[in-house]
């Protein structure tokens, strides 16, 4: 069930973070005061939106048998990580505390974001499966 978690999980991770998020967003979802806030809260609400209805479809067609206690709480999870690692200090400090100055400059902070984003994922998947 893991695999299958995990793959409906990272498909509601990309609409979410490419086809489904506003420029507006990209822009200022790491941005100081209400405008930043506002912009990351919709982005992490899309998340959770695409990434619930992604859980109800897996467990709809593909029949999975899933703790909804367990699946609310990964949901939760998805956009609570989602929306701190998009703030963008966390990879910036991550970057740093790994010497990966080098890399950062040469756009390497966006492939840390993304695995972060995915480490979360994969903790959501096992999550569910576990207590499934």
């Amino acid at each position: 069930m893991f695999a299958s978690l995990f793959v409906l999980l990272y498909v509601a991770h990309l609409l979410s973070d490419y086809p489904l998020q506003t420029d507006h967003q990209a822009k200022h979802k790491a941005g100081a005061g209400t405008c930043g806030w506002r912009a990351n809260a919709a982005h992490a609400a899309t998340h959770v939106a695409v990434t619930t209805a992604a859980l109800a479809a897996g467990i709809a067609v593909l029949g999975l048998d899933v703790n909804l206690a367990a699946a609310a709480g990964a949901v939760l999870w998805i956009g609570v990580t989602h929306s701190v690692i998009d703030r963008r200090w966390p990879v910036a400090r991550w970057m740093a505390f790994a010497r990966q100055a080098r890399f950062a400059q040469h756009g390497g902070a966006a492939h840390v974001d993304q695995t972060a984003h995915l480490t979360a994922l994969a903790i959501a998947a096992l999550a569910i499966a576990g207590l499934s």
